[in-house]
């Protein structure tokens, strides 16, 4: 067969692209001339993304420029997303559940791209679901000119974030320890076993978590510590936390309250729990800067989506009118932006997360497989409304 005069391949190629814009019904034999298929087979790279918390695996992590098609699989417990952002370009696929996969197809220039977990206002991105893509012949240098523009980004969010209360977790930024005293201020309410207020936007949520976790979600939702059942107490806070990273953290405080039921409760805190917490792996020990949390994504849906300075979980001396009651005391607490409304201390915003930090949240449940506390719903739950957080050296 005699060879296409080079006139003639351009009035095919303008021929193709009208077929193509004309009618759905060439949309295969489009895609292969745009993809440049030979025998059926496409060219272009091939990425294959695993997302898990909390990281991002990109196999190969260096492609050729032109058409590249991500195959992303979540491999965690939870919902995610690819994002691949550069050169101008920012595409992202739908939210991923557990254990299934999605397709993303991009033409890219050459440099260096980032690919990230967007979920949760990236959330997902901060506790380490990022890696970078590098494309094209030119690669290295077109990688450190955009590295260095993103590093100035980076920059300049986390000063923004520091404006904000929110400090960043040692482990993942250079391995420096940091210390926050906090101390409760303002009115101090008790948190009683009620519905969830926003339950139509948390059922939402909870039918796409996985099934072993429904059920215990659908209870808490109808009846659980994040209500509007809500009583005005009295009782202080004081409590000194090191974040050295992922070993080494330390807690020390004394919260003292006394219940609506006038019972006397001391939580004495001198334990950091480090083994994950269920359905949350990655939690433990001490955060600093959790950033975006509860309905974002990144942690359990029956909270609203908060933004947070000091996060930690420890173990803690439990006593009830100076009676122990455990050694074991499993505590959660949280210096976050406000959720309740200053009135009536009900929750009223389902996204909290532009607001001050300031609500300091205590929770202190029974050690698995022991008897709940002689309190309402087993637990006890307590805000200090007016708080504060204080960097301190070591």
């Amino acid at each position: 067969m005699n060879a296409v005069p080079q006139r003639d391949a351009r009035t095919l190629v303008s021929l193709i692209g009208s077929l193509c814009v004309a009618g759905s019904v060439l949309v295969t034999p489009c895609l292969a001339a745009a993809y440049g298929q030979s025998g059926g087979k496409p060219t272009g790279s091939t990425v294959k993304v695993s997302l898990s918390e909390w990281k991002v695996q990109l196999t190969p992590a260096e492609v050729a420029s032109g058409a590249v098609t991500f195959e992303v699989s979540n491999a965690g417990s939870i919902p995610h997303a690819l994002e691949v952002e550069g050169r101008g370009l920012e595409r992202r696929t739908a939210e991923i559940q557990p254990g299934t996969t999605a397709m993303l197809k991009v033409n890219l220039r050459a440099g260096s791209y980032e690919a990230y977990c967007p979920i949760g206002k990236g959330s997902h991105k901060m506790l380490g679901m990022m890696n970078h893509l590098i494309v094209g012949e030119a690669k290295r240098a077109a990688a450190t000119d955009e590295e260095h523009e993103n590093g100035e980004k980076h920059e300049s969010e986390h000063d923004a974030a520091m404006e904000h209360g929110g400090h960043e977790h040692a482990e993942e930024h250079g391995g420096e320890p940091k210390m926050m005293k906090i101390a409760g201020g303002g009115a101090v309410i008790q948190i009683l076993p009620g519905p969830f207020p926003f339950a139509d936007s948390a059922m939402a949520i909870i039918n796409d978590r996985p099934a072993d976790q429904q059920a215990d979600l659908t209870h808490k939702a109808h009846m659980g510590p994040y209500s509007n059942n809500v009583a005005t107490i009295s009782g202080d806070i004081e409590v000194t936390a090191i974040d050295r990273g992922a070993t080494g953290d330390s807690v020390s405080g004394v919260a003292e309250f006394t219940a609506q039921d006038g019972s006397r409760w001391k939580v004495v805190m001198d334990r950091v729990q480090t083994k994950d917490i269920p359905f949350n792996p990655r939690f433990g020990g001490v955060i600093m800067g959790l950033f975006y949390h509860g309905a974002s994504g990144v942690h359990t849906p029956l909270v609203p989506t908060i933004q947070s300075s000091l996060a930690l979980w420890a173990f803690a001396h439990l006593y009830k009118n100076d009676r122990l009651v455990t050694d074991n005391a499993m505590v959660h607490i949280m210096l976050l932006s406000r959720t309740r409304r200053t009135s009536d201390w009900a929750l009223d915003c389902w996204d909290c997360s532009d607001r001050p930090i300031e609500e300091l949240q205590l929770q202190v449940t029974p050690a698995p497989n022991t008897p709940p506390f002689d309190a309402p719903g087993g637990f006890l739950f307590v805000n200090w409304e007016k708080s504060s957080g204080q960097r301190a050296s070591l």
